[in-house]
């Protein structure tokens, strides 16, 4: 109970990724019952902006909370650790070292503590489903990323340790875990000889946690082999999650090539044919890499319309520092690459309407989160009607209609 009390001095606030939110979790836990109180900031560094908004927010929190130890890891404080340093009160804490107990040992003899902080943080532990780590870091080059110099290469977590979160996950009442990781789909441990790949580790969670009644996983690389076998183990097992978020970037084979990406639009093209409607699709695009003409940016455009993924996050291409494609030649303006951001997403949203309009008058089952809204199998929001259902409920909805952006659906009797 002293631990769960000293946790309470810990506070933290994550940007970007979901890993980044569950390692702060971590970070939390192991500082527990260590008489350290601050609040840990998990930056992100994917796009200069990111980096922006997590200096601008650190500085604010020091200025409204003079005093307080703040300690800043991630991505952006280890590529660009001036950037935080000059703020008072601020520790900055590496990537290599952010599950170190001792570097905020030795950092917190150099500091007074404040008691409190203004703002709100730790939003994360009012999550319906639970976020479960099974591999950090990434062995691929892709030209335009810097997350995978920053986080180092690709390791993969034990079955066992994995297999012991999902266990906890489920006794603490959470219907749904997602599996995650820096480039969770290169998943690989060897056991008696053998590889063990995503696809196997999915599987075995599924015979190994009976309690678990939903698996999802976050976003995946679709060059990975092993993308087939979840699939056909999504179409076949009803508590695996029907639903892949694909890391594509681009729709132009000439982007993904200078991308060094090492998939092609008819890898994904088979992927769609293989899922046969049965699992649904969401991708991340880059708009505006290096060399993107118009010409290939609407080969991205045909492939969202052609393969009508129900959900797009576009984002304009962000030069990164260190990474290949800032040196590359004739870079798109970032007004042009913002407008073409726009044009992909409402095409991805014309998609989702769709998508939910074929929905209307079936039944599904949902993963409440809070305020009756909850989630289908396919990751779509759905408004449920009526008497309020408490967070992590899951129950079926029969979907009644649709607003255009999210369903509407009464709970079936």
């Amino acid at each position: 109970m002293q631990a769960e009390n000293d946790k309470k001095d810990i506070k933290t606030l994550s940007f970007g990724c979901r890993l980044n939110a569950l390692e702060c979790e971590k970070i939390k836990n192991m500082l527990a019952g260590r008489g350290i109180c601050g609040l840990v900031v998990n930056t992100c560094s994917v796009t200069g902006e990111a980096e922006r908004q997590c200096g601008q927010t650190v500085r604010k929190i020091a200025r409204e909370n003079p005093g307080a130890t703040i300690f800043v890891t991630g991505c952006g404080a280890t590529r660009n650790p001036d950037l935080f340093k000059k703020i008072p009160g601020v520790v900055v804490i590496p990537n290599n070292q952010k599950m170190n107990l001792d570097a905020y040992l030795g950092a917190v003899e150099n500091y007074s503590c404040g008691n409190s902080f203004t703002g709100n943080f730790d939003g994360d532990e009012r999550l319906s489903k639970k976020f479960v780590q099974i591999q950090n870091g990434c062995n691929h080059d892709c030209t335009y990323c810097v997350t995978r110099i920053l986080r180092g290469p690709a390791v993969s977590f034990e079955y066992d340790d994995i297999l012991a979160d999902v266990c906890r996950a489920t006794a603490d009442g959470f219907g749904e875990v997602v599996l995650t990781g820096v480039d969770a789909a290169s998943y690989v441990k060897n056991y008696d000889g053998r590889p063990f790949l995503l696809a196997d580790l999915c599987r075995k969670l599924l015979v190994d946690v009976p309690d678990l009644r939903r698996l999802r996983l976050s976003s995946v690389d679709p060059a990975v082999p092993t993308i087939r076998d979840i699939i056909e183990m999504m179409k076949t097992d009803a508590r695996f999650m029907p639903h892949l978020h694909l890391s594509m970037q681009s729709g132009s084979d000439t982007i993904l090539r200078a991308m060094r990406r090492r998939h092609t639009a008819d890898m994904v093209r088979e992927l769609v044919r293989l899922a046969d409607g049965r699992v649904s699709f969401s991708w991340d695009i880059i708009c505006g890499f290096p060399g993107e003409t118009n010409e290939l940016f609407n080969e991205t455009l045909a492939l969202v319309r052609e393969l009508k993924p129900v959900r797009v996050h576009a984002f304009p291409y962000s030069p990164r520092p260190g990474t290949i494609a800032a040196q590359m030649p004739d870079q798109v303006p970032r007004a042009e690459s913002k407008r073409r951001v726009k044009i992909i997403t409402d095409a991805a949203a014309e998609n989702m309407r769709e998508f939910m309009a074929g929905l209307v008058g079936t039944r599904t089952s949902v993963l409440v989160e809070s305020d009756n809204m909850a989630r289908t199998p396919d990751d779509i929001p759905v408004k449920i009607l009526g008497v309020p259902i408490p967070a992590r409920t899951i129950c079926d909805v029969d979907i009644t209609g649709t607003d255009g952006v999210v369903l509407i659906g009464t709970v079936s009797i």
